[in-house]
């Protein structure tokens, strides 16, 4: 998931190109100016390359909602993050299953991520920290255009890819290469038919609040036991998280703000929870969940859809003068312990960058011209790590009432019964909470099986 920021007035720093020459001046154009597409115009204005960065909203990340932690192990490579404005790294990760009224959790503290670079892992608001990296982009040579919306594609009279129209005046651009990173919602791609749009079954709803504390200075770092610029990461499962639905909830710690969300398929956001709306407020109610955000006031919402269909939705990457990255790819890894797509869209937006780059040195402007970019990406961590997951949200589908319904309670049970202290000896307490276990399971063989079908999550 991503978050829409507060429209705090400002335009964008780097200043807007109110009629750029629209006969063939610049070498590339790049459609988005989020992480995927800024990453893409850095690598080729590094490389000497003129890019034109086109934004449709008044500012880099005023259009971007997510849940909001960064990976930056690429992002490091391209630009000096030490002035990034990143709200905190992630020092502790949270999981929580989550009935009705009860939680049961694991938290991971380990000591070396207090040690730079903090496992590469930060919260951020992307209406602030897409500003910035757009701003390295430009300092390194590209033109960014905002408040500015690509409506269609140019192509020659052989059908290559040779610019984009746009909605001023006059707005045709045309450039040897395009890179479309129009992120989730890409209706440009889609109406150039270099895409299908995706099925509802591989798409999720997101909705995430920006919560603030009026005038308690300590209490984010009191409530979730942070010292210095460390922060959490905490994810929820089950039908206290989500209701009917497949999905989770999260809450992230920034400076001195919270962002608390959730994400679940649009297929349940039509059918069995129909207002994901109504389904935070359920979620920020909870029992684990309302004393950490009570007193707390809503600064910014914002709803997004989220590609969740894996590698096997992936769209062909390339086209004779384009390529497609970032989340307009789907590269989204969402299976409920690992929740990517910031460091997939920064490497896909360099690795399609770098494909331009060696194209433009070799004046190639043929259809395999971008060959190496989806060679590279296939090569990478982000659709070795997509391959590796493609099975599990199929069937988390498939036990969706075992997971996030009867387990949830099961475990609750379970451990209430463990700990529970009374006359009675803690033998029978043990024998009792597995006993909870395993009746949900399906006893000793339903558990076997359960761990063979799940045993690539840890192999």
């Amino acid at each position: 998931m991503s978050d829409t920021s507060a429209d705090d007035g400002e335009e964008a720093r780097s200043e807007p190109v109110a009629e750029p020459d629209y006969d063939g001046a610049f070498d590339a154009i790049v459609v988005g100016a989020g992480l995927a597409g800024s990453a893409a115009a850095v690598t080729m204005a590094n490389d000497g390359l003129d890019v034109l960065m086109i934004e449709r909203g008044r500012y880099p990340g005023a259009k971007n909602v997510f849940g909001g932690v960064l990976y930056t192990p690429t992002l490091r490579e391209l630009v000096d993050v030490s002035s990034a404005p990143v709200e905190r790294y992630v020092a502790e990760k949270r999981f929580s299953m989550l009935s009705e009224t009860d939680e049961t959790a694991v938290s991971l503290r380990p000591g070396e991520w207090h040690d730079p670079p903090h496992n590469d892992s930060y919260t951020v608001l992307r209406g602030e920290f897409d500003r910035w990296f757009a701003e390295q982009a430009v300092d390194a040579g590209a033109v960014l255009l905002t408040e500015t919306t690509v409506t269609g594609l140019i192509r020659s009279d052989g059908g290559r890819i040779v610019g984009v129209e746009t909605d001023r005046p006059n707005g045709d651009i045309t450039a040897d290469y395009v890179v479309l990173a129009e992120g989730g919602n890409s209706l440009v791609s889609e109406g150039a038919d270099l895409k299908k749009p995706e099925r509802a079954e591989n798409v999720a709803v997101g909705v995430k609040e920006v919560l603030e504390f009026p005038e308690r200075d300590g209490v984010i770092e009191d409530r979730f036991r942070l010292s210095d610029d460390g922060g959490v990461s905490y994810h929820y499962f089950g039908d206290g998280a989500v209701g009917d639905a497949v999905g989770g909830g999260f809450i992230y710690t920034n400076g001195d703000t919270i962002s608390v969300g959730l994400a679940y398929s649009i297929a349940d956001a039509r059918g069995r929870q129909p207002d994901p709306e109504g389904t935070l407020n359920a979620f920020k109610s909870h029992p684990a969940v309302a004393p950490l955000v009570r007193d707390a006031r809503t600064v910014e919402y914002g709803a997004k859809a989220i590609p969740e269909g894996g590698h096997e939705s992936i769209p062909q990457l390339v086209h004779d003068g384009a390529a497609i990255v970032g989340d307009a790819a789907g590269l989204v890894l969402n299976n409920g312990v690992h929740l990517e797509g910031t460091n997939m869209a920064v490497e896909s937006g360099y690795l399609a960058g770098e494909a331009i780059a060696e194209a433009a040195r070799r004046d190639r402007i043929d259809e395999g011209a971008l060959r190496s970019y989806p060679e590279r990406l296939d090569e990478s961590f982000v659709v070795q790590n997509l391959e590796r997951y493609g099975w599990l949200m199929d069937r988390v589908e498939e036990d969706r009432d075992l997971i996030f319904e009867e387990l949830p309670h099961a475990l609750a049970d379970a451990g209430a019964e463990y700990f529970r202290i009374d006359r009675e000896p803690k033998e029978r307490h043990a024998e009792e909470a597995r006993d909870r276990i395993l009746d949900t399971v399906g006893g000793w063989r339903g558990a076997a099986k359960l761990a063979y079908r799940y045993r690539k999550v840890i192999r």
